[in-house]
């Protein structure tokens, strides 16, 4: 029987040696018999413990449903009814630790490819059709203003229009989308299908308006003596951090969102563009998240020789997925584990020369569960480098707090809410990483959808 299949069906990647030279998608989608091949595996479970996983509750076993019976328009038409960008999620979403985390089937094998099928869906809707549908929003509708244009702010626009809402998202770059288009390379989500998911919400009713950082044009106290009725705040987490050591200020050293930001956003991969970007022989870039794996596989791209991540821990301990690390692996990067920068070396001008690390060892776990990492003694050692990429980690830009009274925020400068989405400033919401710190875009995605219905029941129960 075909739904006894113990093994995903395996998803066709470009050659490694090939795509370390070029921007384009790694992984290549499912044909319509892979797909439906792989959702005969799903053995449509009674309580659904997919869904519980699925941060924005996609009605996964159902969607799979009508993949068995290639009704794919019509597995498009329940995914689409919980989640605003699902050619997004298929590509993104850390699936093993959400829905396929939680499937049944991985008990004895392994569990559904429910991204894969997501994707296979949207991409297949996307070939066929042009996204139309619109709202139903009448011309005295209460209006609510968006402040970022990422997965936050988009889920929530979206859930939004669907109520009836006259929905305005103001965005600072010049490009909406988010982290979707300047942190997420192309190679893992091409750009051309956060511009598809972006023109669908304008369909709905949704205004963009670009160049518009809140903080600076205008205020939050301006919105509301402009007439929104809510705001909602889903700036991201765009503010680096760093590790403080001693040269991290040399010419050559990048944080992973400046760097990621110069080659997405503004195309520094293509000869075209004249965006400056430092053309390495060695790169290290140091930080075990998805950020990490990013940076590195555009340094590879980019035309770095030899491109090193250093990481204070063990590979177990490492927070990006395991399908980052496996095609990091395959494309050449060099992993360096258990390796702590502590100093950052220069020459007369200024330019890096190499980097001082030291050795760890894993003690006991701490706040975080992760077992902690301790120097070893007498361990340095120095990597010859010319740049140096600092993934360690993202917090909220403190502009919109600064210029929002009683909007309050936590030690890390994340906004405090009441109950994940409600801030301690009447009318204004929030969700996403302004509210967590740097998270995934799925969660940002459901916080976006619980703010929505927050506002919805906030400006019902004012106007009643």
């Amino acid at each position: 029987m075909a739904n006894m299949q113990k093994n995903k069906v395996p998803m066709p990647e470009a050659a490694p040696d090939v795509r370390n030279k070029n921007f384009e998608e790694v992984a290549l989608g499912y044909s319509e018999e892979d797909a439906v091949t792989e959702a005969t595996r799903c053995l449509n479970c009674k309580n659904k413990p997919c869904v519980s996983g699925c941060p924005v509750g996609v009605r996964i076993p159902e969607f799979i449903q009508k993949i068995t019976e290639r009704d794919f328009e019509g597995a498009y038409e329940i995914i689409k009814s919980t989640n605003a960008l699902p050619a997004v999620c298929g590509r993104v979403c850390p699936q093993e630790n959400q829905c396929e985390g939680k499937c049944v089937r991985g008990i004895k094998g392994e569990s559904v490819s429910i991204g894969r099928l997501e994707r296979y869906v949207a991409d297949r809707h996307m070939a066929q059709y042009e996204d139309n549908a619109s709202a139903e929003i009448k011309p005295d509708a209460p209006r609510v203003a968006v402040i970022g244009s990422g997965p936050a702010g988009l889920s929530c626009a979206g859930d939004l229009a669907k109520r009836g809402y006259k929905v305005t998202i103001f965005e600072a770059f010049h490009t909406a989308g988010g982290v979707l288009v300047y942190g997420i390379p192309e190679f893992r989500l091409p750009k051309s299908i956060v511009k598809r998911e972006i023109e669908a919400l304008e369909h709905m009713g949704v205004e963009i308006k670009l160049n518009m950082v809140v903080g600076k044009v205008f205020s939050i106290d301006e919105l509301f003596e402009e007439g929104y009725s809510a705001v909602f705040i889903g700036s991201g987490a765009g503010l680096p951090g760093f590790l403080g050591i001693p040269g991290e200020n040399s010419c050559g050293v990048y944080s992973a969102n400046e760097f990621l930001t110069r080659i997405n956003l503004m195309k520094a991969y293509k000869n075209e563009y004249d965006t400056p970007v430092r053309k390495s022989k060695n790169t290290a870039v140091v930080g075990g998240g998805n950020v990490a794996m990013d940076a590195a596989r555009c340094a590879k791209r980019m035309g770095a020789e030899n491109v090193y991540i250093i990481y204070r821990r063990s590979e177990a301990e490492m927070p990006a997925r395991l399908e980052e690390v496996h095609h990091a692996k395959e494309e050449g990067i060099i992993f360096k584990m258990l390796t702590n920068p502590v100093e950052i070396k220069s020459d007369e001008q200024g330019n890096v020369t190499s980097v001082i690390c030291v050795e760890m060892e894993l003690g006991e776990p701490d706040a975080s569960g992760r077992r902690r990492a301790i120097e070893k003694p007498n361990s340095r050692f120095e990597i010859e480098l010319d740049t140096v990429i600092m993934a360690v980690g993202t917090s909220p830009n403190p502009l919109i707090r600064m210029t929002t009274p009683g909007l309050e925020v936590n030690k890390k400068g994340c906004l405090l809410t009441s109950d994940g989405v409600t801030t301690t400033r009447e009318g204004v919401f929030a969700g996403g990483d302004a509210v967590t710190g740097a998270a995934t875009v799925i969660l940002a995605m459901g916080a976006g959808k619980e703010a929505a219905a927050a506002i919805d029941e906030y400006i019902k129960n004012k106007n009643k």
